[in-house]
């Protein structure tokens, strides 16, 4: 009677071991981020706005965000039409070199957006990106019935 094998063959020639490689990276490939990513509207974590991020009008390749929808449309803190972004590059899964803008302190910062698992994360720094705060939004298909910003 022949001994057993206790485990089974292992196959180890290169092309298996590639193609094994090659499927187990798949989803991970898929899953990838890219520049297309962050475009769309964007609902800010407080709920009262939402922000367009599409290709900047006077430079196409760079990211802009403007605000599309304010919780306080007609009022007098109204924030409609106001552009809050203006990033350059995008790199390393972020885009980068440019502006963020926040309407309720009036000033700008240094700023990086990314999008990792379906939330948009915009980040705000002084100096480095290390020294900043992040605000985390959900993407959202359709702009609320009212109030309604005016073009």
């Amino acid at each position: 009677m022949a001994a057993r094998q206790a485990f089974p063959r292992v196959d180890r020639s290169p092309r298996r071991a590639l193609a094994a490689l090659s499927l187990a990276l798949l989803p991970g490939l898929a899953m990838a981020l890219g520049p297309e990513d962050a475009k769309g509207r964007w609902l800010s974590a407080d709920g009262g706005a939402v922000i367009e991020f599409k290709p900047c009008d006077d430079k196409p390749t760079a990211l802009c965000g403007r605000i599309v929808w304010d919780k306080d449309a007609g009022k007098a803190n109204d924030t409609c039409g106001i552009q809050i972004a203006q990033l350059d590059r995008y790199e390393n899964e972020a885009w980068r070199d440019g502006w963020v803008y926040d309407p309720r302190d009036r000033k700008k910062y240094k700023g990086a957006l990314r999008v990792k698992s379906g939330d948009l994360y915009i980040r705000a720094y002084i100096g480095t990106e290390i020294l900043g705060q992040t605000e985390q939004m959900k993407r959202v298909a359709d702009l609320p019935a009212t109030p309604v910003c005016k073009s």
